[in-house]
């Protein structure tokens, strides 16, 4: 056998590039047999053709119903009781216990879909995402048809685990049935998912997510093993959550200079703070546009788009508890200047 084959076998694996080592452990087989050893070259055919390499085998970029998609690499700061179910799953996930069907329920924002790609990271496990726009089809059937093919698909996975399945936004499909404003194509769509969820093989890993909890149908709820309550932010989380993303973003971008008690002031400040995805990108975006040579100068991007409205009051940014240093960050005014405007009631 040639080093070159060993080597290309190996770069193959080291890309995750699934046909390329498939291709060339075949043609390593085929060696083997032209020189004698037919024996070894059955033996690698046959492992090539059990084997679940880098991805599912009968995943070969042939579904229109399922999409790989990358793990998380992103800061995720969650409230400790989010954190702990979250662990929780995990732990239920490795310890392979046929406990493996789990709804994150939230409202948007509320780091449900983040939380599946980590936990994907963690477990090691290749994630797939169900595509429901090619599940939906507008002719009468079709869908519950294609569901059904879904599942079929699923159930078909040559090592099941070694793979993350996410139903994102699940609701878009599995409405209620009772429900007399629902299509009846849906409801039969509905009914197909639990049909696909009660013939499921057990060692096949499911995290569902919803915004409409509400309006879920409660036989498919009682599908899941779990549900995980994503809406358990109390404003003190938030604040952390705020400070955490804010430490973040300005490692990343590499600014120089921070105020936490100035910052967590003004997001108490706030009557409701957002939830973390849209306070990730208020933040992000604050200090992305800052000016660097002003100090803290994201301070008051932060302070308008909360507050609706720009610090320049220096009366009414005292009355919220400001000192007069962090009215000179927040204005731009010197502190003596400030400090001679309060007095003087300007």
């Amino acid at each position: 056998m040639k080093k070159k084959k060993i080597i290309n076998l190996i770069r193959y694996y080291a890309e995750k590039n699934d046909s390329g080592f498939r291709e060339e452990a075949f043609e390593i087989a085929r060696d083997f047999d032209a020189s004698g050893d037919s024996q070894l070259a059955e033996y690698i055919t046959a492992l090539m053709s059990s084997a679940n390499v880098f991805v599912p085998q009968m995943y070969n970029e042939q579904s229109s119903f399922l999409q790989k998609i990358p793990h998380s690499q992103s800061f995720l700061p969650l409230p400790t009781a989010i954190e702990k179910d979250i662990i929780g799953v995990i732990n239920a996930i490795q310890r392979n216990v046929c406990i493996n069907k789990f709804l994150f329920q939230g409202a948007p924002g509320t780091g449900k879909t983040e939380s599946v790609k980590q936990i994907a990271r963690i477990l090691d496990r290749d994630l797939f995402c169900v595509n429901f726009d090619t599940v939906i089809d507008s002719k009468l059937g079709q869908t519950s048809k294609n569901i059904a093919s879904l599942f079929d698909e699923l159930n078909r996975f040559s090592h099941p685990e070694k793979l993350l399945i996410l139903f994102d936004e699940i609701d878009s499909i599995a409405l209620d049935r009772t429900n007399s404003n629902d299509l009846r194509e849906m409801g039969r769509a509905t009914s197909a998912i639990l049909k696909g969820f009660d013939n499921l093989d057990e060692r096949i890993s499911i995290i569902a997510t919803t915004n409409l909890f509400k309006n879920f149908d409660k036989a498919l709820v009682r599908r899941f093993d779990s549900v995980i309550d994503f809406n358990r932010y109390s404003k003190e989380d938030l604040v952390d959550v705020g400070e955490s993303i804010l430490n973040d973003y300005l490692n990343k971008f590499r600014i120089a200079g921070k105020n936490i008690r100035l910052f967590k002031k003004i997001l108490n400040l706030a009557n409701s703070l957002p939830y973390p995805g849209e306070l990730k990108n208020l933040i992000k975006t604050a200090v992305a546009f800052s000016d660097t040579s002003i100090e803290c100068d994201y301070m008051k991007r932060i302070y308008e788009t909360l507050l609706n409205k720009a610090p320049t009051d220096m009366n009414l940014l005292q009355e919220q508890g400001f000192t007069v240093r962090e009215i000179e960050i927040l204005t731009g005014v010197s502190k003596s200047q400030v400090a001679r405007n309060l007095q003087e009631g300007v």
